[in-house]
């Protein structure tokens, strides 16, 4: 079972997992909050900052989270600290640094 089967079937928009290297519980937490910040906030950098500090309190600084419907990215993260999802038109990069 993955992490995005855990998440209930009632969303309107379920997430779709591009890559990942986060522990299941990590993945699934984050795919959590990223629906409920979807349902929240309209605008992009609104979702990335309530994401990026709920991530910093849940697992410590540095978290870095870009949101948007069209953007390039080469990062180098810590390992096991990596997701790219998409949640409808909306892709998010999350990703801790050291």
């Amino acid at each position: 079972m993955s992490a995005i089967d855990n998440i209930p079937a009632s969303s309107e928009e379920l997430p779709i997992l591009k890559a990942s290297d986060l522990a299941e519980d990590i993945q699934t937490r984050i795919l959590e909050l990223s629906q409920e910040a979807t349902h929240t906030y309209s605008v992009e950098k609104d979702i990335a900052t309530f994401l990026k500090k709920e991530l910093d309190q849940l697992y410590g600084p540095t978290w870095h989270v870009i949101v948007g419907k069209s953007f390039g990215s080469y990062v180098t993260h810590e390992q096991g600290y990596f997701i790219y999802f998409y949640i409808g038109e909306l892709a998010f990069l999350l990703f801790k640094s050291g």
